[in-house]
């Protein structure tokens, strides 16, 4: 048989007639990575063939990178992606073959039909919305979703091409000082700090695919990547031509800061409350000016992913802050924006009744109602809370605010700690660093550091981890820098820590491309050596450690699900595994002791005895996506979506009692994460949705 004619502008000239059984028919598309063919199986089934270019197969990064695509795609299962049929990454020419799904891409039928109407939009979202729940369910963040991975089938649209995807904590890296992505569809913190981009980078990406769809143009549109970028992390989308019936949720999804973003569950709540988002016709696309060529779920990358040098700090980190004023609210409604400033005294309202003791139930408003959930940490004798543009102290006794300062971006996931003996604020990785004098809230040093892409408390120091992987560590007291290095075994590692540890440590792990490994390392944060290390089966998250032990739970479960507790202790070099009888969904996993909690996220709370290796008991709280559970021994602690805080008795899996709601201002919204309570001395303390730090005793939860 004559050889493939040469197709596109990067084909070879000659092409094999078969990759693996797969006979090779018609060239489907090519692009600066690889060739597409429609090929046919054996059996006759129709398939699309990817074959990487022959110059890439002889890089072995790039094999490195096809690899991980090829282990990504097939941890992926649903409705709305392209299944992989058979692939062979360490053929001489890499290939993947997955189901062949004609259809054009969202690309090519706006390009020649226009933006789509309102119905059409509805029914694209909600189907990438679960596309992307399942592709999140195993643990793999896509990267680079855009109009041209997104096939437009008969049943719904199909997410497609996995190239630069990967799994959470994979040892395979980008080229130091470069991203990879399509700039317009890429969220901030893949330009500000590449190495933490998690799920809702994908949830932004739909926003900007969907302003895309609807107007033929993206929410922030320039000739230049390095301008796109810049009107990226600092400038508002543009949404003029978006249905006023979605525009709300895509600006949502077009948040800032990861924790604004709704999860894609949740987008697919707020559809369901959208006229028609679920209606029962199928996806039609609407009639072409001409017939497309054949839709392909093996993309051959015609919007090949740009490498951008980072621009963030070339066109100046504090260009579009305006004096520590704009500030965007984390609740997980819609983008509020507003000057922060002085809010005055803060509410307080007095108890209604005594605990035993002499402390009262007592709750405060030490910050903005409109701010969103404060995010707060105990470190005696007092509470360090957070809400966007601002640091305050509250007294744990009466909720009296004793200080508060102005911080000039919005504060991040995580609340201030105490290292060193001073306040460390998390006002993320542009600026400089920052303590404060846990008395007066006054700054006790500032100090510029080089650029770093991941930052973590542990004990009195610091943690800095750079994007080439190696690590700082920073004296918490003076600012100073104690020592400098990499981390063996771990490429560019990403720190947690837990609470409690009589040595704290920093933890950071990585698993193999394949899922079949996992690393775990225990630096001392004093001078960066390394306590231990094991290697340990499967693809695992840390959760917790106590006495000795580190507490892991599978992360590649089928749908998310945690179907099993690993305990491991490095003294003995131990393995435990603890299988639940039923797979709790999506879990927020609290440790205590060798008692491991559960809280899944369709209302599920489970305790797990890892001295027996069993579950104890299971309780059916109602709670949608409640917080991490906390535990003292006698009651288990978990707050609600609504502000409620839960008490459970720890021996009985019983409810005991529950404080009422403190909704805050967008009621129907869910937000994607939720404080953990604070226990200290016997109370409760938590930050609430209405912008309230409230706090309980805890030793009685009927009496809330």
């Amino acid at each position: 048989m004559a050889p493939h004619r040469k197709a596109g502008a990067e084909a070879e000239a000659e092409l094999p007639e078969y990759d693996g059984h797969y006979r090779l028919e018609s060239c489907l598309g090519s692009g600066g990575m690889g060739v597409v063919h429609l090929a046919r199986g054996t059996s006759g089934m129709r398939v699309a063939v990817k074959v990487v270019h022959a110059s890439y197969a002889k890089d072995p990064e790039f094999r490195g990178r096809f690899r991980q695509e090829v282990a990504a795609a097939r941890r992926v299962s649903g409705a709305f992606t392209a299944p992989v049929v058979d692939a062979d990454p360490e053929a001489g020419r890499p290939w993947m073959a997955t189901l062949y799904i004609p259809g054009p891409t969202l690309s090519e039928q706006v390009k020649r039909n226009g933006p789509m109407d309102p119905a059409q939009l509805r029914r694209l979202m909600a189907g990438l919305a679960e596309a992307l729940r399942d592709i999140h369910r195993v643990g793999v963040v896509h990267r680079d979703l855009k109009p041209s991975n997104v096939l437009l089938a008969e049943d719904g649209p199909k997410v497609i091409d996995f190239g630069i995807s990967r799994p959470k904590d994979s040892e395979l890296r980008t080229e130091t000082g470069k991203l990879i992505g399509t700039p317009p569809f890429m969220a901030p913190e893949q330009f500000r700090r590449p190495r933490e981009v998690g799920p809702a980078a994908d949830v932004f990406a739909l926003g900007s695919l969907m302003v895309h769809a609807a107007t033929g143009r993206g929410p922030f549109d320039s000739d230049s990547p390095y301008v796109v970028a810049y009107q990226v992390v600092h400038d508002e989308p543009d949404l003029t031509g978006v249905p006023e019936s979605l525009a709300p949720l895509v600006l949502r999804c077009l948040a800032k800061e990861p924790e604004d973003r709704p999860t894609p569950d949740e987008l697919m709540r707020e559809l369901r409350s959208v006229a028609a988002a679920y209606d029962t016709q199928v996806f039609v696309p609407g009639r072409r000016e001409e017939a497309p060529a054949p839709g392909t779920a093996a993309d051959a990358d015609a919007e090949e992913p740009a490498e951008v040098a980072p621009v963030v700090r070339r066109l100046g980190k504090r260009a579009a802050l305006v004096a520590g004023a704009l500030c965007l609210a984390v609740t997980g409604g819609l983008v509020a924006v507003q000057v922060s400033g002085d809010t005055g005294p803060a509410h307080r309202t007095p108890a209604a009744r005594s605990a035993p003791g002499g402390f009262g139930a007592w709750e405060a408003v030490p910050g903005r109602r409109d701010g969103g959930t404060p995010l707060c940490s105990y470190a005696a004798p007092r509470l360090l809370c957070a809400q966007p543009g601002t640091v305050f102290a509250v007294d744990p006794a009466d909720g009296s605010t004793l200080w508060r300062h102005a911080v000039e971006e919005a504060v991040r996931s995580q609340p201030p700690v105490m290292s060193g003996g001073l306040v460390q604020p998390d006002v993320g990785l542009l600026g400089p660093l920052e303590a404060l004098d846990p008395a007066t809230g006054e700054p006790a040093w500032r100090e510029e550091m080089p650029a770093y892409d991941g930052l973590r408390s542990v004990g009195d120091v610091l943690l800095l981890t750079r994007a080439d992987g190696m690590v700082t560590g920073v004296d918490g007291a003076s600012g100073r820098t104690r020592w400098t290095r990499r981390i063996p075994g771990q490429s560019v590692p990403y720190f947690t820590s837990f609470a409690g540890e009589r040595r704290p440590a920093a933890y950071a792990t990585s698993e193999t491309a394949d899922g079949s490994r996992t690393r775990v390392t225990a630096v001392d944060p004093a001078d960066g050596e390394v306590r231990w290390e094991a290697e340990l089966g499967g693809a695992l998250a840390l959760v917790g450690a106590a006495d000795g032990s580190v507490y892991l739970v599978p992360e590649a479960a089928t749908h998310g699900d945690v179907t099993a507790v690993v305990r491991y202790t490095p003294a003995t070099g131990e393995t435990r595994r603890a299988d639940l009888p039923v797979p709790v969904e999506q879990a927020a996993v609290g440790v205590h002791g060798d008692t491991v909690h559960l809280a899944g996220a369709g209302g599920s709370l489970v305790a797990v005895d890892m001295a027996a290796g069993k579950q104890r008991w299971r309780l059916e709280t109602g709670v949608s996506r409640g917080s991490v559970p906390v535990s003292d021994g006698r009651h288990v602690y978990m707050t609600a979506p609504d502000g409620r805080l839960l008490g459970v008795d720890a021996r009985a899996g019983r409810l005991l009692g529950q404080t009422r709601p403190r909704l805050g201002a967008e009621s129907d919204r869910v937000p994607a994460t939720l404080p953990e309570p604070l226990l200290a001395g016997g109370h409760v303390y938590v930050g609430a949705p209405d912008g309230t730090v409230f706090g309980v005793a805890g030793r009685d939860p009927a009496a809330w």
